[in-house]
């Protein structure tokens, strides 16, 4: 794994549809209807947030943990209109031995049904495969979570397994969650 050249400077990722890049104040009023939706943290750690100024406050916390080489979030546009965020990719625990790195996403419930997830997942796991040099991609999905296990084995993820009440989640507790992962030799992207 590469994290000199991951945490160079941000990612900018691009297809035919969507754009990945740094999520920057400009995008303040759509990222804050994507947190603030509460049906979105259904199944994600954590609640909708209810203030404006906290999201604003999170754009900067991004920053902070890309510098940290902790997390790197990106936010979601379509290519035709890079001025509406429409989602948030996460790629976070990285293990730099094992070369082993999680993602996660969230879209915008008002652009679900346009393959947009799917989209998200194939370009973060081609960039981390051939550019980043990862062996393994993970991702971690609630059981009951039906779409996102659609999106994950469409993208060729394989379903490891549930694990079983080994995680906390915030403002959930104690959860189950289905690990799901790809290793290069088994890429096909």
């Amino acid at each position: 794994m590469n994290d000199d050249l991951l945490f160079k400077e941000y990612p900018y990722l691009e297809s035919d549809e969507l754009v990945l890049k740094k999520i920057t104040h400009e995008d303040l009023n759509s990222f804050f209807e994507l947190c603030s939706d509460e049906i979105l943290f259904k199944y994600k750690p954590g609640k909708a947030k209810k203030n404006i100024q906290s999201v604003d406050n999170m754009i900067d916390h991004y920053e902070r943990d890309f510098n940290k080489k902790k997390t790197i979030f990106l936010g979601i546009y379509l290519k035709s209109n890079q001025t509406t965020l429409i989602g948030l990719g996460e790629i976070f625990d990285f293990d730099k031995k094992a070369s082993v790195v999680t993602i996660g996403d969230t879209i915008n419930r008002n652009y679900w049904g346009n393959g947009y997830a799917s989209k998200y997942t194939n370009i973060v796991l081609d960039y981390l495969i051939n550019t980043i040099e990862v062996n393994r991609v993970q991702a971690f999905v609630m059981p009951e979570n039906t779409k996102s296990h659609k999106v994950l084995e469409r993208s060729g993820f394989v379903k490891e397994g549930t694990i079983r009440q080994a995680y906390i989640w915030k403002d959930k507790g104690l959860v189950d969650l289905t690990l799901y992962s790809v290793l290069k030799k088994e890429y096909n992207g």
